[in-house]
């Protein structure tokens, strides 16, 4: 059984039809990517999974159970967690209490003391600014902060959307590093992704959304040998 299952998804913003029909699954323990221009739907897509934007029509069932229809804070208890698109840290709370902030629905301190070090031995650089203001870390270092705020609700599921924006290629090829080491570990992984390059690397499987309707979807790397989707997204000619 899929671990996420999204069913004829449709998001409107006003008169805008932003997701169309939408309908994929996540299998336990793999790495998923949707990939498409911008405005294509991808950010839509997660935001209605995890309870930020309602979706008007389809239906998401997660480990089993429906989750349609419920805040984000009920999501995040099932055990689904999202580190968005501009990072969404508190820029005013220090790193650590950032930390802090990804535990805040378990009661097991003994187990989040773990997966909040084992954070901290995947990202460092974030180890080395705990007292610092998050507000005051570069680009790349807020991203990482994201990803490890995520980590540390030990999610069955972590939905990551564009971790390499604006980030410098050393610092992309670094998040795309520690992606791979989360998904080894066992951590299912939904992810958008501008760099088309790198999701495919990374990814078991791709879906791809044009204007808000899923267009093709299969094993990542045949799309990635695939002449069409290189042109469009690959930029090869």
């Amino acid at each position: 059984m899929a671990l996420l299952e999204v069913k004829d998804l449709d998001v409107h913003y006003g008169g805008i039809h932003a997701l169309k029909g939408v309908s994929f699954s996540v299998e336990q323990g793999q790495v998923v990517t949707l990939i498409g221009a911008n405005g294509a739907g991808k950010t839509t897509t997660l935001r209605a999974i995890s309870g930020l934007v309602k979706a008007s029509k389809g239906s998401v069932m997660f480990d089993g159970r429906s989750i349609s229809g419920l805040g984000a804070h009920q999501i995040v208890a099932r055990g689904l967690a999202h580190a968005p698109e501009g990072r969404g840290i508190f820029a005013n709370l220090t790193v650590d209490e950032n930390l802090q902030m990804g535990a805040y629905l378990r009661k097991d301190s003994a187990a989040v003391a773990k997966d909040r070090e084992r954070a901290l031995e995947l990202f460092p650089r974030v180890r080395e600014r705990l007292s610092q203001n998050a507000g005051t870390l570069s680009g790349g270092e807020q991203q990482m902060l994201a990803i490890a705020r995520a980590l540390v609700a030990r999610p069955k599921l972590l939905l990551l959307d564009e971790p390499s924006l604006g980030l410098a290629p050393q610092i992309v090829a670094l998040i795309f590093k520690i992606v791979r080491t989360i998904a080894a570990e066992g951590t299912t992984i939904l992810l958008v992704e501008q760099n088309a390059h790198q999701a495919l690397r990374v990814a078991n499987t791709a879906h791809v959304l044009e204007v808000g309707a899923l267009v093709a979807s299969g094993p990542a790397k045949e799309l990635a040998a695939d002449d069409k989707i290189r042109k469009a997204y690959l930029g090869v000619h």
